[in-house]
């Protein structure tokens, strides 16, 4: 079988396991498929972090979710993907706002800032940011990439 092949029943059976609600399996699968397309196939990595990101949070693993999101938006395979990770990173802040868990981003972080420092400085800044707007700090940063700066406007408010 083929590496497409393995991916496509992976991803099968993540899906049939996250309807079963056996997310340990699902997660199982989809850190395979992030092992198979890390390198050579940019998409399906990107969509497996998101995959895995929704999964965290319906384990309210807001952390989880946080990073795998930026792991995603750090080895997006374009602008548009990178655009559209930063909105569904948008998404799950504000999930994690409406749900009074934004403050579980002030801390261990260690892995999203090596991440992010090493592919994405402005992502690296954004971060940053991010932990000290949930330890409690106002935020004034301005990005280049605007939607960055609307969504720490908008978990703000």
């Amino acid at each position: 079988m083929g590496v497409d092949e393995e991916i496509v029943r992976l991803f099968r059976e993540a899906m049939n396991a996250e309807n079963a609600n056996d997310l340990e399996r699902a997660k199982e699968k989809l850190d395979r498929i992030l092992e198979l397309s890390m390198t050579g196939k940019p998409e399906v990595y990107f969509k497996a972090c998101f995959r895995m990101a929704d999964i965290f949070i319906q384990e309210d693993n807001y952390r989880g979710a946080v990073k795998c999101a930026l792991r995603g938006i750090c080895r997006a395979p374009g602008e548009e993907f990178r655009r559209l990770g930063i909105k569904r990173l948008g998404d799950v802040l504000f999930i994690l706002k409406k749900r009074g868990r934004l403050s579980l981003l002030a801390e261990n972080m260690d892995p999203a800032l090596n991440l992010t420092r090493k592919e994405d400085r402005e992502l690296y800044e954004f971060t940053i940011a991010l932990i000290r707007l949930a330890k409690g700090e106002k935020i004034k940063e301005r990005f280049l990439t605007w939607e960055l700066t609307e969504i720490l406007k908008g978990l703000q408010e």
